[in-house]
């Protein structure tokens, strides 16, 4: 019994980690749209969400069934074995959960859940079919719920497309009506709107998901479904006199209170669905121990868990416990930040740097779309046409703002249609005991909405809708990674007893530690990619500190890699120069952010300051190109190495020891000019680098007689002659960055001396 115990305590801390680990995957749904649209600050935000994360954790005791009873037969599994399938589901989740938390996707708690599931019953029902000589393969249909979890699974999928055709459709009939100059229709149709949105989240969380609550009595809720209409009709007017009261009388913007209406019922309703996802198990192991303890002459190997079919309501305590943990994660959590910038960056309406390239199928869908489009425009008539476009102009919502970071990724319109429809969806599931997916109806709602929004316009479309792809490829890999981990763990844990487990148990500890030091690493090194973000303007000597610091970081990375690379080759370290090789990769898709990033910054840039504008392109295109040059150098090194071909000649070696050397001291001499911002001596610095590239030449004709003599073959003499001529294209671009610097600061001069 002391082993079941164990078992017991770790589910439970299981179940914590687990509830951590999910709510920095799932707060993406119910804060991105307040987030997004600058609704409120984000601690208003999150307070908000948390108040219904709080209210919706009592309403998730119906769902509580799904964990005990809805993937399998739980009578036909004895005690012993039900406590290795929740163990190893909990094991799992919290494993894949935190992994993809990690790298900031947006997965489905309640896929990886179900699928978990399914694969630690089949894995112990494959086990006791072997171990039965009457029982075959074709029996496994009497261990599994196979109606209940093709159901189950079949909602969920049938709700990704149900919430990209809702957000859709209702998202272009809200613009249709309001525009995106929707303030002066507001004080027409605002407060119906807002009356019609706010019953819907009535009806949808209080009468049908007050089923499920754990405080509600028989007679609450069959006094709320036989006076729903009057319950509907009274919110309905209710609110609508009460918005029209704050639109006419005190000027508000009553969008922003339906967003944080709707970021509360959706909070409440991810609460109210999705605590199963997180803490399901663990009650389900608790309660089958109560039961197994309950008469000690069991034997846990022949006890049969009939008792976990049965309905149990969950004591309201333990889901206001939970209910704590999760606002507490909510507000600490860095890696909810992450997943929630993926979501909101491939919905948003501005232009900027994109998270995915583009793919064969989202151009494939692009070009479909804009010929299908112009073929619709030819029938359409113009003047239709025109009113449509008139009302998605994007423009009349900007023009509205001073300040270009005041404007957010999407309006408050569009932020309401999202929390409407999301929340509508999910507490209707929830009200069915249908474990949909909060993710899914979350993302993909904000999906249709940002497509009939004309988000995705023909600059940005391929690279959102490859990252669309890439999210819902995700939520398959997550099924398919779900079932096969946990059928593996249980197989494990069969096996190895209590000792398997233990080390299963450290193995997701570790997994959750180890990932949450490399978020953090990844964090720091986005915190200062842009460090324009937040100013309003930008000023000739703003621009200026940026491209030092620019130049520096580039010049310094590009000095020690270049020296690392020559290095790695000479000794044939191949391990070295994979670490060389993944750094210099890093440092090209730097230079490749900052051109990216060159958009948005010359936007801010004050007027009287235009002129040094293209001083700071051409200093970028030159630090790309340096970049480049180092790459063409690092990438033939490395696979010469991990080719294993013929080492450098010992002369060879020698020269190209001299030729790192002039260059480590050329890059030192740069780093100086640029830091003290003296050109005087730039002429010196001119000697130096002609010096090094008649030095290059030199090697180039040493090499010929190298080749003349056959004492090199030819993957050393194209490697050789590669990184002799990019070590020369290196020494140019840099100098060419020198040059740019010095015209940049002589036009700022000017500029500040006007």
């Amino acid at each position: 019994m002391s082993v079941y115990l164990i078992i017991v305590i770790v589910l439970f801390i299981l179940a914590v980690s687990d509830l951590i680990v999910g709510v920095s995957n799932d707060a993406a749904n119910f804060i991105n749209s307040s987030v997004g649209s600058k609704a409120a600050p984000l601690k208003v935000i999150l307070s908000i969400a948390g108040l219904g994360v709080i209210l919706g954790a009592t309403f998730s005791s119906g769902m509580m069934e799904v964990a005990r009873s809805g993937i399998f037969h739980p009578g036909q599994f004895y005690f012993s074995e039900i406590m290795i399938i929740f163990l190893a589901v909990m094991i799992t989740d919290v494993i894949l959960l935190d992994t993809f938390n990690t790298f900031g996707f947006p997965t489905s708690t309640t896929v990886s859940i179900v699928f978990e599931l399914l694969g630690a019953a089949v894995a112990i029902s494959l086990i006791k079919i072997h171990h039965n000589p009457v029982h075959n393969l074709s029996d496994i249909g009497s261990y599994i719920n196979t109606a209940k979890a093709l159901a189950i699974i079949f909602g969920i999928l049938f709700s990704v497309v149900v919430a990209f055709a809702f957000g859709t459709v209702i998202q272009f009939i809200t613009r249709l009506i309001f525009s995106f100059n929707y303030k002066k229709y507001l004080k027409y149709f605002g407060a119906p709107w807002g009356g019609l949105a706010i019953s819907a989240i009535v009806y949808f969380i209080l009468v049908k998901g007050a089923k499920g609550a754990s405080f509600m009595t028989p007679e609450s809720i069959a006094w709320l479904s036989a006076n729903t209409f009057k319950v509907l009709m009274f919110s309905f007017i209710g609110s609508t006199i009460i918005l029209q009261a704050l639109i006419s009388f005190f000027k508000v913007n009553i969008l922003r209170i339906i967003v944080l209406a709707g970021t509360f019922s959706i909070a409440m309703a991810f609460a109210g669905n999705d605590l199963v996802n997180f803490i399901g198990v663990p009650l389900a192991g608790f309660e089958s121990f109560r039961v197994f303890t309950g008469d000690p002459s069991i034997n846990p190997d022949t006890f049969r868990m009939v008792a976990l079919s049965e309905p149990v309501k969950t004591p309201t305590v333990l889901l206001l416990v939970a209910g704590v943990i999760m606002v507490i994660t909510l507000f600490t959590s860095k890696k909810a930040r992450t997943v929630s910038q993926t979501e909101i960056k491939l919905a948003r309406q501005n232009i900027g740097s994109e998270r995915f390239s583009s793919s064969r199928l989202s151009r494939s869908l692009v070009r479909g779309t804009v010929g299908f489009s112009k073929w619709i425009g030819k029938i359409v008539p113009e003047k239709v046409t025109g009113f449509i476009d008139g009302r998605f102009d994007f423009s009349s919502y900007k023009k509205q703002f001073k300040r270009p970071e005041d404007v957010s990724s999407f309006d408050l319109l569009r932020a309401s249609v999202n929390m409407f429809v999301a929340s509508s969806l999910i507490a209707f599931g929830t009200s069915l005991k249908l474990p949909l997916s909060t993710t899914y109806v979350t993302f993909m709602v904000a999906m249709g909405t940002s497509l009939a929004d004309r988000a995705w316009g023909r600059e940005s479309a391929v690279y959102r809708i490859t990252g669309v792809i890439a999210v819902i490829g995700g939520w398959f890999i997550t099924a398919i990674t779900a079932f096969t981990i946990s059928f593996l763990v249980a197989n494990i844990i069969n096996w190895g007893g209590i000792a398997a487990a233990l080390t299963g148990l450290a193995v997701a500890l570790f997994v959750v530690i180890r990932s949450s030091l490399r978020h953090k690493k990844n964090a720091q090194k986005l915190a200062g990619k842009d460090e324009f973000d937040e100013k309003t303007t930008l000023s000739g000597q703003n621009i200026l500190l940026k491209c030092n610091t620019s130049i520096m970081d580039v010049i310094a990375s590009v000095q020690v890699l270049y020296h690392s690379s020559i290095l790695c080759l000479i000794k044939e370290d191949w391990k070295k120069m994979k670490k060389t090789k993944r750094k210099v990769d890093e440092l090209n898709q730097n230079t490749k952010d900052l051109k990216y990033n060159l958009y948005p910054t010359l936007r801010k840039l004050e007027e009287e300051f235009i002129e040094t504008g293209p001083y700071y392109v051409q200093i970028l295109d030159y630090l790309r190109e340096t970049a480049h040059s180092l790459e063409f150098i690092a990438d033939p090194v490395y696979e010469h190495l991990d080719n294993n071909h013929p080492g450098l000649i010992p002369e060879q070696s020698r020269d190209l020891q001299d030729l790192n050397g002039s260059v480590h001291s050329f890059f030192d001499d740069v780093q100086t000019v640029i830091q003290k911002e003296d050109y005087e001596n730039l002429d010196s610095l001119l000697n130096k680098q002609r010096k090094i590239l008649d030095h290059i030449t030199k090697l180039k004709k040493k090499q010929i007689k190298y080749i003349k003599s056959e004492s090199v073959g030819t993957r050393n003499t194209m490697l050789y002659l590669n990184l002799l001529n990019e070590s020369k294209n290196l020494l140019l671009y840099t100098i060419n960055v020198v040059k740019s610097h010095r015209d940049f600061l002589m036009s700022d001069a000017l500029n500040n001396g006007s």
